[in-house]
């Protein structure tokens, strides 16, 4: 079981990768006392990186809007920051390459709608560059477990990679997820090697496609909602919120602060 958050020695925590949908979002809204967090967290000079499943098209404004340093998009597919004003991005594919998976994403789709007729596509894969994201509770009635599993198996069927949030099964081609991507970015913009310098990061997360995350990070923290996919997930955060979503993030983003300033 996690840890309660008033475990977490966070003086160190330099860097803070966090989801995004029912993380920092609640029901669906990102309140203010969330959004309020990731400026707190900014102006103590904390660099803040969303890690999220949400399309490229979304990403592309939050790199550009919110108080981000750069967001990883798409499941580990790429990720976007601003530097200088300007735009940069990382892919973890080629054009070419991302046609061919389009291609193979398609013949999935069919399959799914076709075998599963009560799942739907997300409200959001127009803008999405890598992956299919099949909505089971976001925009239409919650699929039961065994139409999840299905789904799941439809994915693997094809040689796909799979991973539920908390509201999408998003699939994908290609060797990365959350956490690869994570780290190549921490090494190409921060030059921190993160194998090596664990205790300068936390992930705050709520879902199963955050497992690598809560694996990997020593301070992993997950929001009180994580425990809705206790049966999900084999590797727990090590510490817990009191709070769910968006004021679980706020709880730790408070924590980190206060650490900050009396050490």
């Amino acid at each position: 079981m996690p840890k309660d958050i008033s475990e977490l020695q966070a003086e160190n925590i330099r860097v803070i990768f966090f989801d995004i949908d029912d993380t920092l979002s609640s029901e669906g809204k990102i309140r203010p006392e969330a959004y309020a967090a990731m400026w707190k967290l900014k102006e103590a000079g904390k660099v803040i990186v969303p890690i999220t499943g949400r399309p490229a098209g979304w990403c592309d404004h939050i790199a550009r809007m919110w108080p981000v340093e750069a967001i990883v998009g798409e499941n580990g597919a790429f990720y976007f920051m601003m530097k200088e004003g300007r735009m940069q991005k990382y892919y973890t594919a080629d054009k070419s390459r991302r046609g061919e998976f389009k291609q193979g994403l398609e013949k999935i789709r069919a399959e799914v709608l076709s075998e599963v007729p009560s799942a739907g596509i997300s409200s959001d894969q127009d803008y999405r560059e890598f992956e299919l994201a099949i909505d089971f509770c976001e925009d239409v009635p919650r699929l039961s477990d065994a139409d999840i599993e299905k789904v799941e198996e439809i994915f693997k069927r094809h040689g796909a990679t799979t991973k539920i949030s908390s509201i999408h099964i998003n699939g994908w081609f290609g060797d990365y997820n959350k956490l690869t991507t994570a780290k190549i970015f921490a090494k190409n913009e921060l030059g921190i090697d993160v194998e090596k310098e664990n205790s300068l990061f936390t992930f705050c997360g709520d879902s199963p496609n955050d497992e690598p995350m809560f694996d990997f990070f020593d301070l992993s923290v997950g929001v009180a909602n994580v425990m809705d996919f206790a049966n999900r997930i084999k590797s727990m955060p090590k510490f817990i919120t009191k709070s769910k979503s968006g004021k679980g993030f706020a709880e730790l983003a408070d924590k980190i602060i206060s650490a900050g300033c009396s050490g």
